[in-house]
């Protein structure tokens, strides 16, 4: 798209379309070989000697097992061949095992007992090593290099009819070569190949025919030969002439290329030495809770009834809601990438990359609140991802309309011609450069070009420039004019007022002709700002992200869609080729709908007081749902399939063809089957019915306006124009580009078109009557779409997949303050329960769908959540109550009793454990989750549950906003400040109470003497649990006390007030038996 380097604005409605000049200084115009062997067992390639001879585990059958496979059998298995069950024996050197026969005149030391070495072993096993970690294969070698020459040069002895024969010339002979099968599973772990030392081949058996073998001698060495001219044919197609489309060579005769074909990715299930024990404490826990319901239900307590009916509905309550977050996570797993294999796949030397496109969100509304100097950095970041160029795109969505955002976009640009080139030139991390020179690291390690030091000195201060002019335009942007700002060529700024403004897009960089410092291209940035008009619903964020999805559509069309906030900047610049690992696999990434990243964040203190990090959710929660249908959306830092935003149904797999049994009559099967046989069959001809009555009804795309010529799809046979018009709306640039799964544009597309459809698509009236929010795009109804468009994806039958990358893909900003912090919980629980009580609901929506039911309780445990507020401020209530009047929710606890609660006790600390040993969570960051569960409970949770309640039942909106503020200065400074919100309410009431019932139960154990100290011990107990998950909450309401911890002036208080207590009660003044009047002195009278 042309646009002269020009800000397009316009209203569809209004018939408007303006191409606004934009003064010089500130336009810019945009800018090997066929493998071996495969291995039965674990479906790797069978590896071959020093000598290029293959390995051969069994002499009587020749089964193809490789060596790892051989020696993993022998040790840990049968030790049998698993075709025709003959013991394996001894190869030289593999190690001996118990059982092995002694061998005459065989000198194998080393190899038996691990001694010595070859002299080559250390360089094979590097190479072993690096193919293992990769893809789990070994050395390979072709078919065709198995011909006499090489086989006459090895040490191998060629085998005949069970003899071996000097005298025969080597083309005489048969190899043991077994035929290429197709791959396997992996059904072990595969131990360090180790392929130095030459195979000892044995003779076959003489008693036996080569035709049991499947081999012949003369005749089969000219059939094989035959094989593998037509197997190197194939080949040379797939390496020389390209392959555009993969499934046209998936011939199962076709062996991949040693890393070029193989599988981008591989699942890493959890050692079962970490899982097993985890699982068997779960089943061991649901009993022990039964049992502790038993006894807690069979013994009320009489004189406290209230208190132990409100006691055991909370615990019913926390038990049932630790099912629902418990079991999504039975089957947690983990996964690899290789992104070497990517390249070799899709990236094939001296012709263009084959990688899909990628167009790249950024959304933001007000640049007061999200500063542009941040939203830059996350741009430049972006810009400067390790990925084609040409293949990425960035659209800046400014949803507050501001010039401020416009102007910093335009000075992001012009700084990105200067700082894509030094990121691609070095390979630095990460790409934002307020984070990379931020870094606390030897930025010189591992770099040896003396370039590098005079380069880094000078971007930096290019940057240092860069900063001083947002600051500046930032400055200037505090003070409004009056008339509304003005473009630098005296154009009015057509986004003056915010809530009444045409569409608005620039296209800044990818455009022909404007390259970065270097002469190379640039990726395409495009700012746009969608129309807003009154007596329109906008919808917010979810609506700024459907704008993007169309107009992206309009002007580039990638498949794929990665979406982050304005302060998240990409921290691996390989993030989005993790992605394009699952997307892009020919096994299953069409099944994929997106990649979720996990979110870490810069710029929080080292002890995480308020748990901003959510490394619990992240990193345990997440990977469970990964082995179940994949992880939820969490609205940033996801790679998006961009046919599965538009409400299509995942792709659906051919069913396997039935089992049938023979162990019941035909006539009884008959029966049983016969009734669904019947019901499927009217099933399939109502179905039929239901095309040819819709097919009456339906044309072909061919009166669609430009566009759409040149479409071929066989969606377009399902559906008539009308109906793509209700589902995506009125343009028919749009419609077209919807049909193109794999992404790009329509051919007969003018430049003209484009830019009429593109604004024509971010016009206010553009989703009316459409099922823009409803089905197609993110989906509207909550504050928190992120969790409503995953879901309904997943009810499609898609599944997701949750990426886990050494280096973090994404890294943001998150609020350290504690009121702030509480408003985010509170925005997050609001969206659930409007959720909760909508039709989108999990409990009631989306059954006989793609929707797996584990994936389903943890869609209902998102959004009932906030209701354990109540049950839980009620049981935090609880201790302060039994301190002050006496009484317990347990009654006198027998031996069984106490040992169901230790039981109990035991078994939750036993799942925490085991929970953060195989999800690589350290206590800290669980305990502080723990603690903040409770603080959130008692605050936003609550309001969030009261505010959703108005807002669906009376639509009443209630904002909880800051009314006071202090600030403070030094490191961390915004941790500090206290800001006064009603969210402190709950909480600060719940504290206040316990440390009062802590004082009044032990004062009133000291009035009574030593016998109330027994039962005291429960309550206190309990309110302690209380006030130690609220701690955090008390530091922060506390605010920095300047040289005196926080710990110490609780401790005070309480220690102060228990000695005045106990000072009272000894009063040393006052005698032991009697009270004894003495004369003070006075004459009274």
């Amino acid at each position: 798209m042309d646009t002269k380097g020009r800000l397009i604005a316009g209203s569809h409605n209004r018939n408007e379309f303006v191409l606004i000049n934009a003064d010089d200084t500130a336009r810019v115009n945009a800018v090997t070989e066929l493998s071996g062997q495969i291995c039965q067992i674990c479906g790797d390639e069978v590896e071959v000697t020093i000598n290029g001879d293959p390995f051969v585990a069994c002499n009587e059958c020749a089964f193809p097992v490789c060596k790892p496979c051989y020696e993993y059998e022998r040790r840990e298995g049968n030790q049998v061949c698993p075709q025709c069950k003959t013991r394996y024996n001894r190869i030289k050197g593999c190690p001996r095992v118990e059982g092995d026969e002694e061998e005459d005149g065989v000198d194998d030391l080393e190899n038996e007992f691990d001694i010595g070495s070859h002299p080559h072993h250390h360089h094979i096993a590097e190479t072993m090593l690096s193919s293992r970690l990769n893809g789990g294969l070994g050395i390979s070698t072709t078919p065709s290099e198995f011909d006499a020459a090489s086989v006459a040069g090895s040490e191998i002895p060629l085998l005949t009819y069970g003899q071996e024969d000097v005298g025969i010339s080597a083309d005489k002979h048969a190899l043991i070569i077994p035929p290429f099968m197709p791959r396997g599973k992996r059904v072990h772990p595969m131990p360090f190949p180790d392929s130095s030392v030459p195979v000892q081949a044995r003779a076959m058996d003489p008693k036996k025919d080569l035709a049991v073998y499947g081999y012949g001698s003369v005749a089969w060495k000219e059939r094989m030969e035959d094989w593998k001219k037509k197997q190197s044919e194939k080949l040379q197609v797939v390496k020389h002439e390209g392959c555009k489309d993969l499934d046209e060579f998936d011939d199962p005769e076709l062996p991949k290329m040693d890393e070029g074909r193989q599988p981008l990715w591989r699942k890493l299930p959890i050692s079962s030495s970490r899982i097993n024990p985890y699982r068997i404490i779960i089943v061991l826990r649901i009993a022990i809770l039964c049992l502790f319901f038993h006894y807690r239900i069979l013994h009320p307590v009489n004189d406290a009834y209230a208190l132990w009916l409100t006691s055991v509905i909370c615990e019913i309550w926390f038990a049932a809601s630790w099912i629902l977050d418990q079991f999504p996570k039975w089957c947690p797993i983990e996964r690899e990438t290789y992104l070497d294999r990517l390249s070799l796949r899709y990236e094939k030397e001296g012709k263009p990359s084959e990688l899909a496109c990628v167009d790249v969100f950024v959304s933001t509304v007000d640049p007061m609140k999200e500063p542009p100097l941040i939203t830059a950095n996350t741009v430049l970041s972006i810009l400067a991802v390790d990925y084609p160029v040409e293949k990425v795109a960035c659209y800046v969505s400014d949803d507050g309309a501001a010039m401020l955002t416009f102007e910093a976009l335009s000075e992001t640009s012009e700084f990105a011609r200067k700082w894509v080139p030094f990121c691609k030139k070095f390979s630095i991390e990460p790409r934002a450069p307020e984070w990379y020179f931020a870094q606390k690291v030897d930025y010189l390690k591992d770099k040896v070009d003396a370039a590098f030091i005079r380069e880094r000195r000078a971007i930096k201060r290019e940057y240092e420039e860069f900063k001083v002019r947002i600051n500046a335009l930032v400055a200037t942007a505090q003070k409004v004019p009056e008339d509304g700002w003005t473009m630098q060529d005296g154009t009015l700024w057509p986004g003056n007022n915010v809530r009444d403004h045409p569409g608005m897009i620039q296209v800044f960089l990818g455009q022909n002709g404007v390259r970065d410092i270097e002469g190379n291209e640039l990726p395409r940035l495009v700012y746009v700002s969608r129309e807003k008009r009154p007596g329109y619903e906008h919808h917010k964020k979810a609506g700024a992200m459907n704008a993007l999805v169309r107009v992206s559509a309009i002007i580039s069309n990638a498949p794929y869609l990665l979406n982050v906030d304005c302060d998240h900047y990409i921290n691996n610049s390989k993030a989005l080729r993790e992605a394009m690992c699952f997307m892009m696999d020919p096994t299953s990434g069409k099944k994929i709908c997106y990649v979720q990243f996990p979110q870490r964040f810069d710029g929080i203190d080292r002890h995480d007081r308020y748990s901003n990090r959510n490394v619990v959710f992240f990193d345990i929660n997440m990977k469970g749902l990964d082995g179940i249908q994949g992880p939820i959306y969490v609205g940033t830092g996801c790679v998006f399939r961009r046919h599965a935003l538009y409400g299509y149904d995942a792709p659906s797999s051919k069913k396997p063809p039935r089992r049938t049994c023979n162990c019941w009559p035909k006539w009884c099967c008959c029966l049983c089957c016969g009734s669904q046989k019947k019901k499927n069959k009217g099933k399939s001809s109502m179905k039929m019915l239901k095309n040819k009555d819709d097919t009456k009804h339906m044309h072909t795309l061919e009166n669609i306006e430009e566009g759409i010529e040149g479409v071929e799809s066989e969606k377009s046979l399902l559906m008539s124009q009308l109906k793509f018009e209700k589902k995506f709306g009125q343009s028919a640039v749009f419609i077209a580009a919807t049909l193109m799964e794999d992404g790009g544009l329509p051919k007969a597309a003018s430049s003209a078109t484009l830019l009429k459809e593109a604004i024509h698509v971010i016009s206010c009236g553009y989703e009316d009557k459409t099922e823009w929010g409803k089905e197609v795009g993110w989906i509207y109804g909550s504050v928190t779409e992120d969790i409503l468009t995953g879901f309904k994806m997943h009810c499609h039958g898609w599944r997701s997949v949750y990426c886990m990358p050494k280096r973090p893909a994404f890294k943001g900003s998150a609020p350290i303050n504690l009121s702030d912090r509480l408003h985010q919980v509170l925005r997050w629980a609001l969206g659930s329960v409007e959720i909760l009580f909508s039709r989108h609901c999990p409990l009631w929506y989306g059954y006989g769908c793609g929707l797996k039911w584990l994936e389903r309780f943890s869609y209902i445990n998102s959004v009932v959540y906030p209701l354990t507020s109540i049950p839980l401020i009620a049981y935090c209530t609880l201790p302060a109550v039994c301190l002050l009047t006496g009484k317990f929710i347990v009654p006198e606890i027998s031996n069984y009793a106490s040992i169901i609660f230790m039981a109990l006790f035991i078994s939750i600390a036993a799942t925490s454990i085991l929970e953060m040993q195989w999800g690589g969570v350290g206590i800290h960051d669980w305990w502080r989750n723990e603690q903040f569960w409770v603080i959130g409970g008692a605050s936003s949770h609550l309001f969030a549950l009261f505010q959703g309640l108005l807002k669906v039942l009376a639509g009443v909106n209630t904002n909880f906003t800051v009314t006071s503020k202090a600030a403070d200065d030094g490191e961390f400074a915004e941790l500090y400040i206290f800001k006064w919100t009603s969210l402190l309410i709950p909480p600060l009431t719940l504290l206040i109470i316990n440390i009062i019932g802590v004082i009044v139960g032990v004062s009133d154990a000291i009035n009574n003497g030593y016998d109330s100290w027994g039962p005291l011990f429960g309550k206190l107990f309990f309110a302690l649990w209380v006030i130690v998950h609220l701690y955090p909450f008390l530091k922060g309401v506390m605010g920095k006390q300047e040289g005196v911890p926080t710990i110490i002036l609780v401790w005070a208080i309480l220690l102060a007030s228990i000695l005045t207590l106990l000072w009272v009660r000894i009063n040393p003044f006052l005698a032991k038996n009697d009270i004894v009047l003495e004369l003070c002195g006075l004459k009274c009278d």
